[in-house]
Order: structure tokens, then C-alpha cells, then sequence
């Protein structure tokens, strides 16, 4: 059975859609899931990016586009109050209840739909609270082994290739974006084009020019 390493920040809303998203796009396939929650900031700040809520016209089609993309596939989602909102309490909280930093399905579910269904406020304080006392976290919140466990997954996925979320990784191939689902099902299929030279083979493509 495949493992597929699921790397998520609860501030995206594409995140949101691929995890709703993925057990239909992977029905009837054997696999298991390790969600790790991530800092998507640190991940452009790492790249050297902006995010995409940091582009005007591109944060317009941001919001215009998965609105319609969960309109298309039958997902709840409303846009929060405000966006984008600081989601290190809700990562935390995720990396919290469990020893290892790896929330479950249910309580990442909890937490992406806290964020992206009714339009509240995803980081009122008053909300997180309420939160924390349903999910009844296994560690301090605060704590030094919380925090480290965030960053090591954040880290972790760099490494890997990551550089946004989602990111879905199996067999140290890497499958960025709510579009790849697909993909990465033709791929746990046995499809034999990933065991191909065109995979490898866009790595060594010359850069022509370089704005840096």
C-alpha cells in the first residue's frame, strides 16, 4: 500500500479543496495518508515569493477561482472574514494533538472547515479557544516540542521539493496543487510514463534568461 505524505496550511483554500477532494479523485485505491501541517509562509519566504493573496489581480482570481472550483465540484466553502489571516494557532493546534505532529483526517477536517465554511473570522481567538476545547489537544499548544514539530515538518517538506500547498508526496515524488489529483491517481494506477525519462528529464532543461 502507498503512503502519501499530505503537506497542508489551513490558510489555503485549494488546500481545503484537495482534502476534500481527495477520496473521490483516489476512490477505490489502496493507500494511506500522513497529514503534516505547514507554514506556507515560511515556504515563500524560503523561495523567495509572494503568496497569492499578495498579488491584487491574482488574489481577485484566487478567491473568484476556488469558489468556483467548489461550486463545480459540490464542496462547501465561503470565504472567511478576513483572509489572509495569521493560521500559526491553528497549525499549532493541528501539530498539538498528536505526540508525533501528525493530526488525524478528522481533526484536520475540524480545522479546514473552521477556516473555509460559514465566513467567520478563522483567526478570532474566541473561535481557536472553542476549538482547542473540542479537540482536546494531547500537548501544550505552546509548547517548545509543538513548535519544533511545525517547523520540522516545514522544513521537512522543503526538502522534498515543496514550495506551496498543497503538496502531496509518495514515493519521493512530489504533486503540488489541488490539479494534480488526478496525476498522482494515474500514478498509484502504475501508469509506466512515471517510470519514464520525461519525469527526470525537466530538470536538466537549460534556463534562456533570468530576472534575478
Amino acid at each position: 500500500m502507498k503512503q502519501i505524505t499530505f503537506y497542508l496550511d489551513f490558510i489555503s483554500p485549494y488546500a481545503y479543496l484537495a482534502f476534500e477532494e481527495l477520496p473521490r479523485a483516489l476512490m477505490g485505491l489502496s493507500y494511506g495518508v500522513r497529514y503534516k501541517p505547514v507554514l506556507f509562509g515560511a515556504m515563500l519566504q524560503h523561495h523567495g515569493q509572494l503568496g497569492p493573496a499578495e498579488i491584487a489581480a491574482k488574489r481577485d482570481w484566487t478567491y473568484r477561482h476556488v469558489l468556483w472550483e467548489a461550486h463545480a465540484r459540490g464542496i462547501a466553502l465561503d470565504l472567511p472574514a478576513k483572509h489572509p489571516f495569521n493560521p500559526l494557532g491553528l497549525l499549532r493546534l493541528a501539530v498539538a494533538t498528536d505526540t508525533q505532529g501528525e493530526p488525524n483526517r478528522y481533526v484536520c477536517e475540524t480545522l479546514f472547515r473552521h477556516c473555509w465554511v460559514g465566513g467567520a473570522d478563522a483567526a478570532d481567538a474566541g473561535r481557536l479557544q472553542e476549538l482547542s476545547q473540542r479537540l482536546t489537544p494531547a500537548r501544550d499548544v505552546q509548547s517548545d516540542a509543538v513548535k519544533a514539530h511545525l517547523r520540522s515538518h516545514t522544513e521537512e517538506a522543503i526538502a522534498a521539493g515543496a514550495f506551496g500547498v498543497p503538496t502531496l508526496v509518495v514515493d519521493g515524488k512530489v504533486f503540488w496543487g489541488l490539479d494534480a489529483l488526478a496525476m498522482l491517481r494515474q500514478y498509484l494506477e502504475g501508469n509506466p510514463w512515471f517510470d519514464g525519462p520525461q519525469w527526470g528529464a525537466v530538470t536538466q532543461l537549460p534556463v534562456g534568461v533570468s530576472r534575478r
